[in-house]
């Protein structure tokens, strides 16, 4: 997501504890939480049962900002169960989850006990020595799905707690002005949205998101086994598809009236505003379309879209979301258990409620107020195109500057040949050059 913002930290303590316990909370825009009071004593629960150091402990955590009345929820109802126990105080700090990783190892003296992530920085915190194997590492591999446990496991060793399993994106489009037939297609949707006067939005400004135009071309790009560089014959010239094709596909869409190089902020203003009807993002948007949209509100998997004369079905990353225990923090036990408190069965359903993000959780995931969201279904429907993101840290600006490229048209007329040379040079580049 596209959101910097550093909120001011609050601070959850067990003086400040509200008689509202997770679990009969705030409903949220999902429906109603399905479980009752006596679930805070029969939560499943991954837990060691270990007695812990007593007197005032003291835990940081970092979460996203627009976590903030869920962790409030949930640590107030953390903070009651053990309330006899310790004298816990919890400081939640805004944290962008994208960013966790720069911010933790560039400040290690002020980093947090508990910590939200993608999957793809796990690597890097595990070679710091910031995450080491987790305590209770069967009862959760039993109570996650299968793939969001491999994402977080290194060497048989599973490193964090699976938070959520929907960080992917697909294609949210409204049905008033878009059929059922015009969404299977790239075409098909720009066609709609020119035709109404209105946008298509895709962010042409992030990897993350283009990788889907080249993900099933047949060309490929991944992570080498040194885990630093990056491998990339995104500039092929021989095979069905080559790089110049989808450069000039990409130029193609960019010069439709229907298209709309935008992030997040533009994709939400411009759905409530109307001016969009569809666009490419994740779940952490269904609630504010839903509202806007009402009936017509759709999600499914990504469009095919045309490249050298062939219907190419646009790819993506898929990715998994965690909470890490730091393993130099000072209450380590009373960390593991908060976070896996906090990815329990009862947190995911309340994850979901709140943020309608996707539970990584079997029997979360299996409710019917999961299986009911179009944006989670869409996850699903997508994901037998998405693969993993595991990139080195020269794939991103280089990606940035070629979206900027496409999504202005070539303006200098550039040689596209050399455009994707240069794209690649950039990409498998050493860390530094």
């Amino acid at each position: 997501m596209t959101i910097k913002k550093r909120w001011a930290a609050i601070t959850v303590t067990a003086c400040l504890l509200t008689t509202t316990l997770f679990g009969c909370g705030s409903g949220g825009n999902k429906g109603s939480d399905t479980t009752d009071n006596s679930s805070t004593e029969q939560e499943q629960t991954n837990e060691v049962q270990t007695t812990l150091p007593g007197g005032d402990v003291s835990l940081k955590l970092w979460s996203a900002p627009n976590d903030e009345a869920l962790i409030k929820d949930l640590t107030d109802a953390f903070i009651e169960k053990y309330k006899n126990e310790a004298n816990i105080t919890i400081t939640y700090e805004p944290m962008v989850e994208g960013d966790c990783k720069d911010s933790l190892l560039g400040d290690i003296t002020n980093a947090p006990d508990v910590f939200a992530f993608p999957d793809d920085q796990i690597m890097a915190f595990v070679a710091a020595g910031v995450l080491e194997p987790i305590e209770n590492e069967e009862a959760v591999k039993s109570a996650n799905i299968e793939t969001s446990v491999e994402a977080a496991t290194i060497d048989g060793k599973l490193y964090a707690y699976p938070m959520t399993a929907d960080n992917g994106y697909f294609l949210y489009y409204n049905k008033k002005y878009i059929t059922d037939e015009e969404v299977k297609t790239l075409d098909g949707i720009l066609d709609a949205a020119a035709r109404n006067g209105k946008k298509f939005l895709m962010d042409w400004s992030s990897g993350w998101y283009m990788y889907s135009f080249f993900g099933n071309t047949g060309m490929d790009m991944y992570l080498n086994d040194d885990g630093v560089t990056n491998y990339c014959n995104w500039n092929r010239t021989d095979g069905d598809i080559n790089g110049i094709d989808v450069a000039e596909a990409m130029i193609n869409i960019a010069k439709n009236p229907g298209f709309l190089n935008a992030g997040d902020d533009e994709f939400e203003a411009g759905v409530k505003d109307g001016s969009i009807i569809a666009g490419v993002s994740g779940v952490w948007l269904e609630t504010s379309i839903e509202e806007a949209w009402g009936d017509d509100y759709g999600a499914v998997k990504l469009p095919t879209y045309t490249c050298a004369g062939k219907q190419i079905q646009m790819s993506s990353y898929a990715g998994y979301k965690y909470l890490g225990v730091n393993s130099y923090s000072d209450n380590r036990e009373w960390a593991e258990k908060l976070a896996d408190w906090l990815t329990n069965e009862d947190s995911q359903k309340e994850r979901f409620v709140q943020r309608g993000l996707g539970p990584s959780n079997i029997n979360a995931s299996d409710s019917s107020e999961v299986k009911a969201s179009p944006a989670i279904n869409a996850i699903i429907e997508q994901s037998q195109y998405a693969k993993l993101q595991r990139i080195g840290g020269n794939y991103w600006y280089p990606m940035e500057r070629f979206g900027e490229i496409m999504a202005s048209g070539n303006p200098d007329n550039k040689n596209l040949q050399e455009v994707m040379d240069d794209l690649v040079k950039k990409i498998t580049a050493l860390i530094g050059n």
